[in-house]
């Protein structure tokens, strides 16, 4: 039986990384597709594990000839999903998770229409912004920018098939298992704060 492909996207700040990495840990037949990337290794990083780190000129010539099923430039790097890879532990059988921002999860479903996309939120926008600033790592400048982004990630959030709330980490997880095995009927609600941004970007597109 084939694998089935999950695409996870959320705001930066939001606990997308650590909830699909338990995630992985905790359900069987169940891994994360490792993207390329033109950005510098990080201490600890590994080639081939965290990431497959190419050079730019090489990444480019990879998305000429239909290599990715997406990718994109952030922060002047450039992150692409292989198409290879992903069909390649769908047909072993294996589902596939998908780390992607609310663009590359667009194009993926139209290219993978059976996909199904999982958005994740932090449980208020203070939050959030208490988490990027928590980190003590980026200057006033880079955490505004963050915070742009994720809104705009927020506000595409309508677009995924279910929407998870990171409030509270084991129960994110929970809500996450519960869509891996086909019972998103038991999910949580979202809160009223998260709802209603979420209500007034639909809103915005619409006019």
């Amino acid at each position: 039986m084939s694998g089935k492909l999950f695409i996870i996207s959320a705001p930066s700040g939001a606990g997308k990384t650590s909830l699909a990495r338990a995630l992985i840990a905790n359900v069987s037949r169940c891994k994360m597709s490792i993207s390329h990337t033109t950005r510098q290794r990080r201490a600890g990083e590994e080639d081939g594990v965290d990431y497959f780190f190419v050079n730019k000129q090489g990444f480019l010539e990879m998305a000429d000839q239909g290599v990715f099923l997406e990718y994109a430039e952030v922060y002047g790097n450039y992150y692409g999903t292989s198409r290879f890879a992903v069909e390649e532990m769908l047909t072993d059988g294996i589902n596939v998770l998908l780390d992607i921002d609310w663009q590359g999860a667009r194009l993926v479903r139209e290219q993978m229409p059976e996909a199904i996309s999982i958005a994740i939120v932090p449980p208020s926008i203070e939050e959030l912004e208490r988490r990027l600033r928590s980190r003590g790592s980026d200057s006033e400048d880079v955490i505004a920018s963050r915070m742009q982004l994720a809104l705009a990630e927020i506000s595409h959030c309508d677009e995924a098939d279910f929407i998870v709330l990171n409030d509270h980490f084991n129960e994110a997880i929970d809500d996450l298992t519960l869509i891996l095995d086909g019972e998103s009927d038991k999910l949580r609600p979202l809160n009223s704060e998260i709802q209603a941004l979420l209500d007034a970007s639909a809103e915005a597109r619409q006019q």
